[in-house]
């Protein structure tokens, strides 16, 4: 499933790492926070070098519609609430900031990226009050939001919370003006990272006074423990020809009417349908948004469909800093939410100086070893007890069904000979068996139809239907044996 955006920035990088190097830098992840963090380093003139497991930008990057809004949903009633106003005005001039930022950059580089500043709008069909309140938090924290009941969406809203001057923008024509001058290898994936030392998966070393894990999820279980503060959730997007072409961007919060939507260029981009990664066993998800995309604008046609992951912390900010208190030349930026576009700004905001031996920005709000009990308590029970139950499930749980019972085209955790295997059972028949176990930390896998992809419910890894590893924290493969077919 392919983005509008294309694949990846194929004519940037300079191919596999083939030999060992030394750097002052080394940033692994090229996606919009490594090539901005490279960017702004290399403005400093520091020696900075990008490694990909695959193509830059070819991860989450690519999977972005690409709103660039300090509008981060309702969260700063929220973020009020728990963390108290200073810190919810805080959040919100850094990402005020990082909007201004993509904007000067395109102006002064003259990067061609279709940029358009444009308002963001937070809706709700059911629910005034939530709006009003989240309009006036917004108002405190500085982002000049007013609340409204007129919105160019096709269906009434019961209100709506508007900020004006954000923008939305073409993120691979953006990211190819940046990459250029920088030093970037792709399908170079780092397996281990030892002190200074980052071994790669052929066997190649790069040592860097800094490292920098800017992908997506880190693959480092310790120090720093993010499998524990995080979890990940898929959201779904199609590509819509012969829809409305709105001015402005929207989000809307209720469970059953929370769609995106977005301009880009002759298209709408028309999303929702989201869930915690690893639960989406019924499907459908594809389904529901063009039906009721159909409904809204009656012979629209879907010319691309994808979908994204996104990393949620427990407290709904962004860690960006020191990796761990143990590991002070290690750096992390990970947890942006469904705000990748911002949270890639301030990332380069934050790391850029902390990396020179400088202050940061914003000072220790978006610091890994914040302590934030008011609003991180209950999310960590709740991921806790996922963990439990789906480590559970993979000693305990029994298979669902045997093999031969999956119709074609559906995959399944089935018995084979006695024992537990995920099974997809192509089209043609042929089976694709894999294990259950995700190999990140032992949780069971559950089967994605939409995607046709084995899901981790606990931390988010995810795998194609023949066990081949599709995104992290896991570093490899499920793959139990080739195809089968059936007597």
């Amino acid at each position: 499933m392919t983005s509008i955006w294309g694949n990846s920035l194929s004519g940037i990088a300079q191919g596999p790492l083939q030999q060992d190097l030394q750097t002052q830098v080394l940033i692994i992840g090229a996606g919009m926070a490594g090539i901005l963090l490279a960017d702004s380093l290399r403005q400093r003139g520091v020696p900075v070098v990008l490694v990909d497991a695959g193509l830059p930008a070819s991860g989450q990057t690519c999977r972005t519609t690409a709103k660039i809004t300090a509008q981060h949903g309702a969260l700063y009633s929220t973020l009020e609430e728990t963390l108290g106003a200073q810190q919810a005005a805080q959040y919100a001039a850094a990402n005020r900031q990082a909007v201004e930022r993509y904007a000067q950059l395109v102006r002064q580089r003259g990067i061609s990226c279709g940029l358009v500043r444009c308002p963001a709008f937070l809706y709700s069909v059911a629910d005034a009050g939530a709006m009003q309140r989240e309009a006036a938090a917004q108002q405190r924290a500085g982002l000049g939001a007013r609340f409204t009941t007129g919105t160019e969406l096709p269906f009434p809203v019961a209100g709506a919370v508007e900020v004006k001057g954000q923008a939305r923008f073409h993120p691979l024509q953006f990211l190819t003006a940046l990459a250029q001058p920088l030093t970037i290898y792709s399908h170079s994936r780092v397996l281990r990272v030892e002190g200074c030392c980052a071994q790669l998966e052929n066997g190649r070393t790069i040592t860097a006074r800094q490292i920098v894990f800017a992908c997506h999820y880190p693959f480092v279980n310790a120090p720093g423990f993010y499998f524990a503060r995080m979890h990940q959730e898929r959201s779904y997007v199609l590509a819509l020809q012969g829809a409305m072409q709105p001015r402005g961007m929207y989000l809307g919060v209720d469970p059953e009417n929370g769609w995106s939507l977005r301009t880009a260029g002759e298209f709408l981009l028309f999303g929702g349908a989201g869930h915690r990664t690893g639960e989406n066993r019924a499907g459908g998800c594809y389904d529901a948004l063009l039906q009721k995309a159909r409904e809204l604008w009656p012979g629209c046609t879907p010319a691309a469909r994808w979908s994204a992951q996104d990393c949620m912390t427990l407290d709904g900010m962004p860690y960006i800093g020191i990796f761990a208190p143990s590991q002070p030349n290690w750096y992390v930026a990970t947890g942006f939410g469904k705000w990748g576009m911002t949270g890639s700004m301030v990332a380069a905001m934050v790391l850029a100086p902390l990396l020179c031996g400088e202050a940061p920005p914003f000072g220790g709000l978006f610091s890994p070893s914040r302590f934030t009990p008011a609003a991180s308590a209950g999310a960590f029970a709740h991921d806790a007890a996922h963990a439990v139950r789906d480590l559970s499930r993979q000693w305990f749980g029994a298979a669902r069904a045997a093999a031969d019972a999956l119709p074609l085209g559906h995959g399944g955790v089935v018995e084979v000979e006695g024992e537990k295997v995920g099974a997809y059972r192509a089209p043609g028949g042929e089976f694709y068996f894999v294990s259950t176990r995700c190999p990140h930390l032992g949780c069971q896998l559950e089967w994605n139809p939409d995607e046709k992809s084995w899901d981790c419910p606990c931390h988010g890894s995810r795998f194609d239907f023949r066990g081949q590893l599709l995104d992290g924290p896991a570093q490899r493969s499920i793959l139990l044996d080739g195809p089968v077919t059936p007597e």
